[in-house]
């Protein structure tokens, strides 16, 4: 079967899948011809699919970066005390918690834009994904 395959370049294998839902016509099937030297692949299946763009993660990163920023701003501004404050003991919390919430917000962010402008290394894969 398989010296068949490979003297034969009239073979036609399609692209999508032949299975067919009650009442549906598969006639809109895409075919492409077989290489005469095969070895059991066929170029189509190494084709990728445009990517899949997280935007529930964007959205959440972008939403830390801005919450982190904020925190930040704010911590900074009550240790230097341009904003006074009864306890100057609590200041230092905020700060530390601004840039844990800063930080996973822009490393996201910077990957989700380093994908989008098509930078080598850097996919839309990298970000997790909360549509389970």
């Amino acid at each position: 079967c398989l010296a068949l395959a490979k003297s034969s370049a009239k073979i036609m294998m399609p692209t999508r899948s032949g299975m067919s839902n009650a009442g549906i016509s598969n006639n809109k099937v895409k075919y492409s011809r077989v290489a005469d030297s095969d070895e059991g692949y066929i170029d189509l299946q190494f084709k990728r699919s445009p990517p899949k763009v997280p935007y529930k993660a964007i959205a959440l990163a972008a939403f830390l970066f801005l919450v982190g920023s904020l925190l930040i701003v704010v911590g900074s501004l009550l240790l230097t005390g341009y904003i006074q404050v009864t306890y100057p003991d609590r200041t230092i919390p905020v700060l530390i918690i601004g840039i844990l919430i800063f930080l996973p917000g822009f490393y996201h962010l910077r990957i989700a834009y380093y994908a989008s402008k098509g930078y080598r290394g850097y996919s839309y894969d990298d970000i997790p994904d909360f549509d389970d």
